[in-house]
């Protein structure tokens, strides 16, 4: 409430500023500039920031709102509101267009295509007759809002912060939405979000088409505000500008935007002000200063300024313990799928095969998963045990076999289909976004269980939906002994709790059959003998479970069946009583036994390593 209560204040302040006749003309249009940069921003935090994909063009939208209301009022005397709609609808086809082929690029390439479709709407607005070439459009009116004209600089101000703040806030809606936490696992964890459904594809091109619309609103106010556009400022040296301003802010964080636009502008004028004096000469070293300053302003605030700003405003203003905020409130259950019957086969795998050229990964592994049973999948390291999940979830293609999961064949399936059907998994490699909530994590694991569209997100209409899928985490949560870290980063905790966040997540998804990838990997005595007990509840309530874990007492004392692997060939096939003592599984895992020792061949597994030494 306190935090609240000062936000609430500043833009109080910001309100009242041009309404306060001692406030500088200089500064009220300082501010308007600043507001334009931030729209073109707050995009950029969303597309580059959180999605994770670097873009030099947004100045070139920029231009096609400013171009397009430009020519629309001059030449036709259309209303400028008709001329904003006209813009959108046009910015938003080509931002498709572009995104559809350029988000198709990785690496480096995708900003180098930024830079090109940038530079080639550039030279377009220089170069097209009727835009008036390199001279522009001039003689723009001034917008009009209930008779009043907004040509003064005061006026319009109201409606350029207007915008801003109804954008940062529709923003921010956004990302703490369904939507957004699917949005904000792009950068680092879409191979993962596609493992529950997410369509990272559709999701890149829905944040490039609202960066650009943001973008086309920022050049609509600028045409008004100007009153006569040219091609100018919507070139390639804006555009890294742009970039400057998010990366600088917080490229992160929405807030960012602002603070980040405020720096650079501000920065830029008054290092054109004060260095003719201080150096007592007209040369141009005003980009070089300012090159130096913001070289030294990243080296020591990498993330942006605004993680700084906000922890100091956390501490000034008091933040609330994670652990000490409330659950979420009770909440409709999500609906659940039909649950096979005990027996009936859930997973079928028939002679899949992997190939990496000439390397043979996974060769001719067939074994089935039935509903209600615990089957292990166990071998040596580099066994091939976790590509023969990737094949069975759809994160690789097989190279022949198949592969049926619920009576229907998933081989040709891509991991987000597959999902869909109902197959949930944790990963080898501890694969959750650090930088959210713990239950935000769990959350995006229930992705597919209920839908909320980008525009329900963004204008809050998604209370209802959102509250059965932050109250399902809650309750996973719980269930596998994380309910006291609901609100902790999920980077924050140990790597053992990370592996049960995983299972949490899986849950959430409400899986049929569960794919578990080392799920007792650094977890201690007690904690497996916890996650043993979870498993078996699941188990007891008719899922069907496929794990791979290298803990062999863990292994043999919870599961009904067990498939072992070598070399990407299966070694043998049995309940755990009859894997103890085969021989060809002690020679794969221990060398073979030394016949001098005195060791039955039915204790658990885990004294038979210990008495030979690790397993390979």
């Amino acid at each position: 409430m306190k935090n609240r209560n000062v936000l609430i204040g500043l833009i109080v302040i910001l309100v009242a500023l041009p309404l306060i006749p001692v406030t500088p003309e200089f500064w009220i249009t300082q501010l308007n500039y600043i507001g334009l940069s931030s729209l073109v921003v707050l995009g950029l935090v969303l597309l580059t920031g959180v999605g994770g994909l670097t873009s030099f063009g947004q100045a070139a939208f920029v231009g096609i709102g400013a171009y397009t209301t430009a020519w629309f009022t001059t030449q036709y005397g259309g209303s400028p509101w008709i001329a904003l709609v006209i813009g959108l609808v046009l910015t938003a086809a080509l931002a498709f267009f572009l995104g559809a082929i350029t988000l198709r690029l990785s690496g480096h390439y995708l900003p180098l295509g930024t830079i090109a479709w940038g530079l080639s709407l550039y030279y377009l607005f220089g170069n097209i007759e009727f835009l008036g070439k390199h001279d522009g459009i001039s003689g723009i009116e001034p917008l009009t809002v209930f008779g009043i004209s907004l040509a003064p600089g005061r006026n319009i101000y109201m409606l350029i912060w207007l915008l801003v703040l109804l954008s940062v806030w529709a923003t921010s809606n956004l990302l703490s939405s369904r939507p957004g936490r699917a949005i904000r696992a792009l950068k680092s964890g879409a191979a993962m979000a596609e493992s529950f459904g997410v369509n990272t594809a559709a999701y890149k091109i829905i944040i490039f088409v609202y960066a650009a619309l943001l973008a086309c609103l920022s050049g609509w106010l600028y045409a008004h505000m100007q009153r006569a556009v040219s091609p100018s400022p919507f070139g390639l040296n804006h555009g890294i500008e742009y970039l400057f301003m998010a990366v600088v802010g917080g490229a992160g964080h929405v807030w960012g935007a602002i603070l980040g636009s405020v720096l650079i502008i501000t920065l830029r004028d008054q290092i054109q002000n004060v260095l003719p004096k201080l150096l007592n000469t007209t040369a141009n070293f005003e980009l070089i200063v300012f090159g130096v300053l913001l070289v030294i302003m990243l080296q020591y605030a990498r993330d942006g300024l605004w993680p700084i700003v906000s922890g100091l405003w956390a501490r000034l203003f008091g933040a609330t313990q994670a652990r000490n905020r409330a659950p979420p409130p009770e909440a409709p259950a999500l609906p659940l799928r039909a649950q096979p019957q005990a027996g009936d086969p859930v997973l079928v795998v028939d002679a899949i095969r992997k190939e990496f050229g000439g390397l043979v990964a996974v060769n001719d592994i067939s074994f089935t998963v039935r509903a209600g049973e615990i089957v292990g999948l166990i071998g040596p390291n580099g066994a091939g045990k976790s590509t023969t999940f990737n094949l069975i979830s759809g994160v690789l293609p097989a190279t022949r076999g198949g592969i049926t999961f619920m009576g229907a064949r998933t081989d040709k399936l891509t991991a987000r289909e597959i999902a869909k059907r109902g197959m949930g998994r944790t990963f080898q490699h501890v694969q959750l976004l650090g930088n959210m909530s713990v239950i935000e994590n769990v959350a995006l694991g229930a992705h597919l269980r209920t839908h909320v569209g980008v525009v329900q997100g963004a204008l809050h209409l998604d209370r209802a939906r959102e509250a059965q899928l932050l109250h399902e985490a809650a309750v996973q949560l719980k269930r596998v002994g994380l309910g006291e870290y609901l609100y902790e980063q999920a980077g924050n905790l140990a790597l053992g709790q990370q592996r049960i966040l995983e299972i949490a997540r899986a849950l959430a998804a409400d899986p049929i059959l569960l794919l578990l990838d080392e799920p007792a990997a650094g977890l201690r005595y007690k904690e497996k003998q916890d996650l043993a007990k979870v498993l078996n509840q699941l188990r007891e309530g008719g899922m069907s479970i496929l794990l791979v874990e290298h803990d062999m007492d863990f292994v043999m004392r919870l599961t009904n069946h067990l498939v072992v692997m070598d070399f990407g060939t299966k070694l043998a096939e049995g309940i755990p009583a009859d894997i103890q003592k085969n021989p060809a599984v002690l020679e794969a895992y221990l060398g073979g036994i030394d016949d001098d020792l005195d060791i039955d061949p039915l204790a658990p597994a885990q004294q038979v390593v210990t008495a030979h030494g690790a397993s390979r």
